[in-house]
């Protein structure tokens, strides 16, 4: 294995040395599965992913990014259990491999870390891979090859070159699902160097996201709500932020409500029936969650001097934790209140029938706002 990898590592260093191209590598045999592909990716260049309307559904957006992914980029791939013929438990890749056919659209074994290591391998090689998790509770199988290979591969090598994949986790509960699938697992990622972990709350996010993604030189986890997968929205035609930056969804003076994936519009509801009694609250997206976009959370928070942190996750441990403490450290003078959470209890994720009563609602970020304002 460790001969492999130097000679795999020493065929890069060659390549950049004598300033070849990926592809004066190739085989006879290669060559020719690629110029089959770009023709492939000609084709379906030629019609838009997107309709006239730009209106999708947050599932048709991811569709519709990864199909244009494929579409402009040579490199491009998906990998993951069902994400070909059947075209995902969520149809995320529906259709796809249809299109762009079987050696770009690879069906794999029910085998995680399988996946993501071979991911890596297919990132030395210059490809862009972007491998689906099916579900969240199954990114643990994968998380050594996530954490200690694909997080440190740029360090290991000084920088010289990055492993560009990314990995896509349907996550959170709300859809009635049994364990193992309805977990929010965002914080076993924040928290190591080497990694970007976004989560996305809105078909243009969805659509963008995975473009954006795709094309980073870094490793990217992107986490999909799936209870707001059939939440429709509008798409822009061109990206209206960087993949980096955190979106004000709802401008507000009184209290800033900070929140990512599934809890993004349960936080503007909440903000909907707080105006009703005359309070304020500027409802951020957070987007990206490593790194985070402080400058426009620390902006708000400087206006409003109150601040609530909202997620699913458990509450012990959790990105909320970090926010708290980087806006003590950075405002302590200005804030008016303690940084206060509403997250999940600090329990395993419990059976459907109860996950009503684990998934924060409305009442309690209200109660929130309401023991800030008190202070």
């Amino acid at each position: 294995m460790t001969t492999q990898i130097q000679h795999d590592t020493q065929i890069q260093h060659t390549t950049r040395r004598n300033g070849e191209s990926a592809t004066d590598l190739e085989s006879p045999g290669e060559q020719g599965i690629r110029n089959t592909r770009e023709d492939r990716q000609l084709a379906a260049a030629a019609s838009p992913a997107l309709p006239p309307t730009g209106v999708l559904t947050l599932a048709k957006g991811l569709n519709a990014g990864l199909h244009d992914a494929l579409a402009t980029d040579p490199k491009a791939l998906i990998m993951g259990e069902d994400v070909g013929t059947l075209g995902g438990v969520f149809r995320i890749t529906d259709g796809l491999k249809a299109e762009f056919g079987a050696s770009r659209v690879v069906d794999t074994p029910l085998a995680e870390s399988g996946i993501v290591g071979t991911a890596i391998g297919l990132a030395m090689r210059g490809y862009h891979p972007c491998v689906e998790i099916q579900f969240d509770g199954f990114h643990a199988p994968a998380f050594d090859q996530i954490v200690s290979q694909l997080a440190r591969y740029r360090a290991r090598v000084g920088g010289a070159w990055s492993l560009p994949v990314t990995i896509r986790i349907p996550f959170g509960g709300g859809v009635g699902s049994p364990e193992h699938h309805s977990e929010s697992p965002e914080a076993f990622y924040t928290g190591v160097p080497g990694l970007k972990v976004v989560a996305c709350s809105s078909p243009d996010d969805a659509y963008w996201m995975a473009r954006q993604a795709i094309a980073s030189p870094d490793p990217v986890i992107l986490f999909e709500p799936k209870r707001r997968y059939y939440s429709r929205g509008p798409v822009s035609p061109v990206a209206e932020l960087g993949l980096h930056q955190a979106r004000i969804v709802r401008p507000g003076t009184d209290i800033t409500v900070l929140a990512w994936g599934p809890m993004v519009q349960t936080c503007v509801d909440a903000a909907d029936a707080a105006a009703e009694e005359g309070t304020s609250l500027e409802v951020i997206d957070l987007r990206s969650l490593s790194p985070l976009d402080m400058a426009t959370i620390e902006a708000s928070v400087s206006k409003t001097t109150r601040a609530v942190v909202v997620h699913e996750a458990p509450k012990s441990g959790a990105l909320g934790a970090e926010i708290a403490a980087r806006l003590s450290e950075s405002l302590y003078y200005v804030m008016e209140a303690p940084v206060l959470r509403v997250a999940g209890w600090d329990t395993p994720y419990p059976p459907s029938r109860a996950e009503n009563n684990h998934i924060p609602d409305a009442d309690r970020i209200l109660d929130a706002v309401d023991r800030s304002l008190a202070m």
